[in-house]
């Protein structure tokens, strides 16, 4: 009986339901070794594809052996001792009867001295060598096993691994997952018949277990039907996944920015100059989707010089003429301050105030700066990173201009949004995206196919082609010359150095040590320096300098490679040019045939070139479209270098390559919308299969 006074204990609470674990008898510390790897859940497993195949489906005698092959061999251990000369290392000898094989082990653990005992049958899958000694396998994989054991009855597949997780075991945890895991079509058969594409499990099953007398060039060579079929399977959930999200944001309402024209009209009367035919079309793209009930989600790309900049200065007019603000963001201080100056030189005197906030302004400025936009006072806002911060309150953002995307993660772009749904309840501000790197057809139809494209594909008349020289770094002398008769003849230049601080690994020469050496070079020569460690009123300083033409050579670091447009600027050179990407050497090349004069770069390369440098300066010495550049990039670095960090929120292709791939991604765009058009169902299917519901592919 319960004492007076007292409530009865309370029944004991039921333990909550464990989660259940993604991968079931797997390990904590196996489970992180996997999740580095891509695997999270089980499945992942089975879409884990081998790099390639070992072949132990034929054992070779050894008096049958040829150097240079991977084979698989066996016999019985003759002689094993641990020897000291060269240095301390294992060697074995086996013997099957036909010929003797030295298995040599430079690193090896006091267990294989035992496992390797003499009268022990091993066998052992390597690459064979003449040595010294004969023929010799080093650090061959081998297991001891009875002589009379048969033959694997299928290649064995070699899968990416990271350190501490064995090929066995990844095998093992892979066949489990074959076993256990439904592998049935996600896809319509018509589909699949249409394409001449396999099933699914058989597919599968097949890159994972080939069979012996499988046409082992095509599965190397991943055009096998079976790896097109997962190919194909892995665009298609990224085409899904990109549709999907376009819809999604098409579904959101947005502030109708409706085409008034009056402040539109007004700027292009001042300019001093008209708009090409591609800046007109591209601008009634973006008028018409600023237009929409639904946020604009639109990527402006054009080649350097093409005329992006003036595009997003209408489009932030037709925002302001609605009556909400537009926000112009861009990676670095000296590109951001470029665009602040050119918008208020366009649009103040239209009575349009333009705020500026960066990291670099005084306090008492930016909390002034932060009141006008709070205020809505400021009706064009540009920044940089500071656009994120907390302190950053919108009126009502209508339109957020992001210029060099791809240098701003997907959280810096998402918390712009958000500043602006909170500014007008709910509403989702239109998104113009700018890029100066031209992205190639097959990047855009993949990694961008949430988007609208536009693309400025012509330059402005007036604009002179740039020639571009290779130099190698022994005519240093000529290249200083020719600086300066450019500069004496009233011309400027730019001198391009990669590092700002000294690296005795690299040895390349610094900013500040080409600074100091040019100045003494050029006593009768003002001679400005600028890198991405000053101050930013030093930086403006000097930039400003630059322009005005007191300065005559600039010495930078790449922090000139957009943004920067001085006409009178003519000669450009590029130190250690062989170390910098294509696209960098593009953007920077840019900077120079901004005026009437004839313009030249010099890309200084320091010999001997390795094989890729020599590929890159040949395509920036042959080609100036930007386009073309890009493409030809795409096919030297691979997608996932070229989109820049993984903060591009896309899911990265594993197997497909866009370089070949072409006709499957035709395909998947086409099935993509065909699915979530007619068979939903099916379309939901393959993406749980293959992205597993993870939302971190969201882009925004």
């Amino acid at each position: 009986m319960a004492a007076e006074g007292r409530r009865p204990a309370a029944p004991p609470r039921r333990p909550a339901a464990a989660a259940k674990p993604a991968l079931p008898g797997i390990g904590g510390a196996t489970a992180d070794k996997l999740a580095k790897l891509g695997i999270r859940r089980r499945f992942d497993l089975v879409l884990h594809l081998p790099l390639r195949y070992d072949d132990e489906t034929r054992l070779c005698p050894l008096g049958e052996a040829l150097p240079g092959a991977e084979l698989l061999v066996q016999g019985e251990v003759i002689d094993c001792d641990i020897k000291y000369r060269p240095r301390r290392q294992l060697v074995c000898r086996i013997s099957d009867g036909s010929g003797e094989l030295t298995l040599r082990f430079l690193n090896f653990y006091g267990s294989q001295v035992k496992t390797l005992a003499v009268g022990n049958h091993v066998r052992v899958y390597g690459v064979l060598r003449i040595g010294h000694f004969g023929p010799e396998m080093v650090h061959p994989r081998y297991r001891v096993m009875d002589p009379g054991a048969a033959v694997a009855q299928a290649l064995t597949p070699v899968y990416p691994t990271t350190a501490g997780l064995g090929q066995d075991s990844l095998r093992r945890m892979i066949a489990r997952a074959l076993a256990d895991e439904p592998l049935g079509e996600t896809l319509p058969q018509a589909l699949l018949d249409g394409l001449g594409l396999p099933g699914f499990e058989s597919a599968v099953r097949l890159l994972h277990n080939p069979p012996p007398d499988v046409a082992q060039a095509a599965l190397q060579g991943r055009v096998h039907p079976a790896w097109r079929r997962m190919k194909f399977d892995e665009l298609l959930a990224q085409q899904l996944s990109m549709r999907v999200h376009y819809r999604r944001r098409r579904a959101a309402g947005a502030p109708v920015l409706a085409v008034r024209g009056q402040l539109v009209d007004a700027l292009l009367k001042r300019l001093p100059f008209r708009l090409t035919r591609a800046q007109n079309t591209v601008l009634a793209q973006i008028r018409d989707d600023l237009g929409q009930a639904h946020p604009m989600q639109r990527l402006l790309q054009g080649d350097v010089g093409s005329g992006k900049t003036v595009v997003a200065a209408l489009a932030a007019l037709q925002c302001v003429e609605n009556g909400y603000q537009a926000a112009v963001m861009a990676p670095t201080e000296i590109l951001a301050e470029q665009h602040y100056r050119k918008f208020a030189d366009w649009l103040e005197p239209l009575g349009i105030r333009v705020a500026w906030l960066s990291g670099g302004i005084k306090n008492s400025v930016k909390k002034q700066e932060l009141i006008n936009v709070s205020g809505g006072e400021a009706q064009v806002v540009v920044g940089t990173h500071a656009l994120f911060e907390d302190a950053v309150v919108f009126k009502r953002l209508g339109l957020a201009i992001i210029d060099e995307q791809h240098r701003f993660g997907v959280h810096q772009r998402l918390a712009l949004r958000q500043k602006g749904t909170q500014s007008t309840k709910g509403l989702q501000p239109h998104q113009l995206m700018m890029s100066a790197t031209p992205i190639p057809r097959t990047l855009a139809m993949s990694y961008y196919a949430d988007l609208d494209v536009s693309v400025i594909d012509e330059l402005p008349p007036g604009r002179t082609p740039v020639a571009t020289r290779l130099v190698s770094e022994e005519r240093r002398d000529e290249v200083i010359q020719r600086v300066r008769d450019a500069c004496i003849a009233g011309r400027q230049a730019y001198w391009v150095c990669p590092l700002i601080e000294e690296s005795e690994k690299l040895q390349l020469q610094t900013a500040l040590d080409t600074h100091a050496h040019l100045q003494q070079t050029f006593p009768e020569l003002r001679v400005g320096l600028v890198h991405g460690r000053m101050k930013v009123a030093e930086k403006q300083a000097v930039m400003a300098s630059f322009k005005a033409g007191d300065v005559q050579l600039l010495v930078a670091t790449t922090v000139i490679e957009v943004g920067v447009d001085v006409p009178n600027a003519s000669l450009m050179v590029i130190e250690h040019a062989e170390r910098m990407g294509l696209s960098q050497l593009h953007q920077l090349r840019g900077r120079v045939g901004r005026g009437a004069a004839e313009s030249t770069c010099v890309l200084l390369y320091q010999a001997p070139l390795s094989p890729l440098a020599k590929e890159r300066l040949k395509v920036i010495y042959e080609q100036t479209d930007g386009f073309e550049i890009a493409r030809q990039d795409l096919n030297l670095r691979g997608p996932g270098e070229l989109l820049g960090a993984r903060q591009s929120g896309v899911p990265m292709l594993r197997f497909a390559d866009l370089a070949v791939d072409l006709d499957l991604l035709d395909a998947a765009r086409d099935a993509a919308e065909h699915l979530l058009r007619e068979q939903p169902d099916s379309a939901k299917a393959h993406l749980a299969r293959w992205l597993g519901g993870r939302n971190e592919y969201l882009k925004v």
